[in-house]
């Protein structure tokens, strides 16, 4: 069995000076003459990025109100059973009346929580939402 090698592989002398003379050939700057003029046209791809500019207000809005419903809903739940406890402290329940340190709690850590995410969120989208369309030519 012969093993053959192929031209491509084999690299001589000269055709790394030949390669070489072309290199410097293409990368050599190109003179122009003073009258011509040079524009930049945009391509296809920066033509077609404009937008309505719909999206800047949905995204916020979206955002607020799904901030609001991460609040509102837990505390809708949690505030009349705090309230039930208290009216069964006065009303002779021991018992329900026990559990107004739980929904104390659970109240608390609702909110320390839902702040954390709302932070969260609005950090995330709505500083981005503010500054991404904006054009940063002089």
């Amino acid at each position: 069995m012969e093993e053959k090698a192929s031209s491509s592989s084999v690299s001589t002398p000269q055709a790394q000076s030949a390669s070489a003379a072309a290199y410097q050939e293409s990368t050599a700057p190109v003179e122009r003459s003073e009258a011509e003029q040079r524009k930049a046209y945009g391509t296809a791809k920066t033509e077609n990025l404009r937008d309505s500019g719909l999206w800047r207000i949905i995204l916020p809005g979206a955002i607020a109100l799904f901030c609001i419903s991460l609040l509102a809903i837990p505390l809708f739940i949690l505030i009349p059973l705090l309230s039930n406890s208290i009216a069964a402290l006065h009303g002779g329940n021991p018992q329900e009346a026990q559990l107004i340190w739980v929904w104390i709690t659970m109240i608390v850590l609702e909110l320390i929580i839902s702040s954390v995410v709302i932070w969260g969120l609005c950090r995330i989208f709505l500083t981005q939402a503010g500054n991404y369309g904006r054009s940063h030519t002089a």
